[in-house]
């Protein structure tokens, strides 16, 4: 039966942009579109594929691996393929990758066969998981977001280094590899006669950073992110822009061995890597059933960025050479390995408008709306753009195709335009001149690149004010959120944050959705609200540039309100921790007659103005770093910072040489548990932490 024409055009016109973008990818290192986007494509295509064998032909992208080679370096033959990997987006496609390796293994048991079946027989099967019975163990690796190299030593010493390619001919990139530290010029003695490796090239995220320092600094294009500055990289002429980008790399699979000892795991061949001198990813395990793949893979989303690089997966391969033997390959990736990818922290959508919100400052800040897009884990509909520098040099107008980052709890941001979308003619966004809530004339103040509405009556002025002072960081007024606000406003109920506590409770007993409970409730959350402590209410007032570590330092300090409001801009400077720019802001604040009226009104409603009942602690942390990883039972993050600084310590939020111990909660971030190891680092459990505090001595 012949393919229906649209069908047949529907393939064509796939392949093309996946080829399209495969160059971009691969040979340019300058991508349009996001991962995960080409991904749909892939796998839109290979659903055509499979509803229409007949259109399959061994050119297709779903066929082969990678690109061809670039002509700017000489190419080099792999003397075994490097082949792409399968991929697995959620548990449900994972679990039926591991049912089709018990359907293939079972089968071959019962008819004796060790060969490889048909590419058809990949269907996905039955949910039958990979029984215990058939004695499977996994190999769980990290997917290192960088570019797949391979790297060959001869009698020990290094030769040559090469990129995947399509797979078959890859790039010789020998001298840009050989600047990388972590690549070893020679093998131990008693190294085989050729050793090949298979690993990661990447930047890491502190590289990276710095690497954009310097762009900018330069007032250069800056780079989009690790993977492509990776992969720029390595495809350089003069190697010593290669050996000043300070990449690193990954070893995870063997590749042509000879004169090398028999080994029966891959897990085997890891550890005979590392006695080599070749870098092996310490977060690598070997587990016993796909419920422990799932959890490694659940553990690794959530703790991704906790690492100094960039993951965007696992890879899990079956750990027994011989079953992978019997597995065999299908034509571009084994049947014994599977990615295992997470959700996409970068998308592409269409943005539809940009506009202005007013924040509890007056700050005017750009957002962008856009086609909701599922990123990050999440819909998202709405992203940041920050101010009109940012717009203007992200150069993003509405209708444009754009990409989307969301990287965990990190507000959605527009990254960039799609410029190959963009039709001629399309103009410039422009930022307002007047406040698209109360039409008076939005301010840039002189150094700064945020623009204000400087008028204190703007109605969004003052609900995200009011929404501020009862926020769960400030004096947390539960069930008055940005909607109670709203409406508590437009019906007149409320001018400002002071109102809140001479609230007409009949009258609003008779609004619809508040009964006689909810409004009960309502009034015992805001009496409850009059004794937060006075850093909390310093928060709320909502004074520029005081945060919350700020509002602790000046609440400790003065203990009363009224001895703040009374200290000179010198006296609030002095304080540790504050400096010249919040000490103006404060002191600025309580000498507009506006906000000691409102400050009157507060003390009239019994709202508490003392601080902490904290005299000066011993600063038995002075001199000391101390870090702290994971969910303690007895601290919030904030609080365990806060006692290890009030203690005269310091908590930075990563480990180094000068770090004078680790504290370790639940679910600790992986990296910074290695690191402290690695430097012999002591690593303190809560108890130990609170006796650290109290004695400020390591354990003996």
């Amino acid at each position: 039966m012949p393919v229906p024409a649209d069908i047949a055009a529907q393939v064509d016109a796939l392949r093309a942009r996946i080829e399209h973008h495969n160059r971009r990818y691969h040979e340019l290192d300058d991508p349009e579109i996001s991962d995960a986007d080409y991904d749909a494509l892939v796998r839109e295509l290979r659903t055509l594929e499979d509803e229409f064998p007949e259109v399959v032909t061994p050119d297709s992208p779903t066929q082969r691996v990678g690109s061809a080679p670039s002509s700017l370096f000489a190419p080099v033959v792999h003397r075994q393929p490097m082949m792409s990997l399968d991929n697995a987006f959620s548990d449900e496609e994972l679990a039926a990758w591991g049912a089709r390796l018990a359907r293939r293994l079972a089968a071959g048991r019962h008819d004796g066969s060790a060969g490889p079946a048909e590419d058809g027989d990949d269907a996905d099967a039955a949910d039958e998981g990979v029984g215990d019975g058939l004695g499977l163990t996994f190999v769980c690796e990290l997917k290192i977001d960088g570019v797949a190299v391979s790297i060959r030593y001869e009698d020990g010493r290094y030769v040559q280094a090469a990129t995947r390619g399509d797979g078959r001919v890859g790039e010789d990139i020998t001298p840009n590899i050989a600047t990388l530290a972590t690549v070893p010029d020679r093998l131990p003695d008693g190294a085989p006669a050729v050793v090949e490796v298979r690993g990661e090239v990447y930047m890491p995220v502190a590289a990276f950073e710095a690497l954009n320092e310097r762009q900018a600094a330069a007032e250069a294009r800056l780079f989009v992110n690790p993977r492509n500055s990776a992969a720029g990289s390595l495809r350089q002429k003069d190697s010593a822009i290669t050996a000043s980008r300070d990449l690193a790399w990954w070893s995870y699979q063997l590749g042509e061995v000879e004169g090398g000892p028999a080994f029966t795991r891959h897990s085997e061949t890891l550890a005979w890597l590392g006695e080599l001198g070749l870098p092996v990813n310490p977060e690598i395990r070997t587990v016993a059933s796909l419920d422990e793949v799932q959890e490694y893979c659940r553990r690794w989303e959530a703790s991704r960025h906790d690492l100094p690089y960039e993951i965007d997966g696992v890879v899990v391969k079956v750990d027994d050479l011989a079953t992978r033997e019997q597995l065999g390959f299908t034509s571009k990736a084994p049947r014994w390995a599977i990615a295992y990818k997470f959700p996409p922290e970068e998308r592409t959508t269409t943005l539809r408008a940009i506009s202005v919100s007013i924040g509890r400052t007056g700050k005017a800040t750009p957002f962008a709306e856009l086609e909701p897009v599922f990123v990050g884990g999440s819909t998202v509909a709405l992203a940041t753009l920050h101010n009109e520098d940012q717009v203007k040099a992200k150069d993003v107008r509405p209708g444009d195709t754009v990409v989307v980052r969301k990287a965990g709890d990190v507000i959605p941001e527009v990254v960039r335009p799609v410029l190959a979308d963009r039709p001629e003619g399309r103009p410039e966004w422009t930022f307002p001149r007047a406040c698209p809530v109360c039409g008076e004339p939005l301010r840039r103040l002189e150094g700064e690149a945020a623009t204000y509405c400087v008028n204190l009556g703007c109605p969004a002025r003052r609900a995200t004010a009011i929404e501020h002072f009862a926020s769960r960081g400030a004096l947390d007024i539960e069930g008055f959120g940005e909607q109670t606000v709203r409406s508590f406003l437009d019906l007149g109920l409320l001018e400002d944050i002071a109102d809140l506590y001479d609230l007409d409770f009949e009258r609003i007993q008779s609004l619809e959705g508040f009964g006689e409970t909810s409004v009960q409730n309502l009034r015992a959350a805001i009496e409850a609200s009059k004794d937060r402590p006075l850093a909390n209410l310093l928060v709320g007032l909502n004074i520029a540039h005081l945060g919350g570590a700020g509002s602790q330092l000046l609440a400790r300090h003065f203990g009363h309100l009224d001895a703040l409001m009374a200290a000179s801009e010198d006296e609030i400077a002095a304080v540790a921790g504050v400096g010249p720019i919040i000490a103006e802001s404060v002191h600025g604040f309580f000498a507009d007659e506006a906000n000691r009226a409102l400050v009157e009104r507060l003390r009239a409603a019994g709202v508490n103005f003392e601080g902490p009942a904290a005299p000066a602690l011993a600063q038995t942390l002075a001199g000391m770093s101390v870090v702290v990883t994971g969910t303690l039972a007895g601290f919030s993050r904030d609080g365990a910072e806060e006692a290890i600084t009030a203690r005269g310590g310091k908590s930075p939020g990563s480990v180094s040489k000068k770090t004078t111990a680790v504290v370790v909660g639940e679910s600790p971030g992986a990296s910074k548990l290695t690191k402290a190891e690695e430097l012999g680092i002591p690593v303190l459990d809560e108890a130990a932490f609170v006796r650290l505090l109290d004695e400020g001595e390591l354990p003996g």
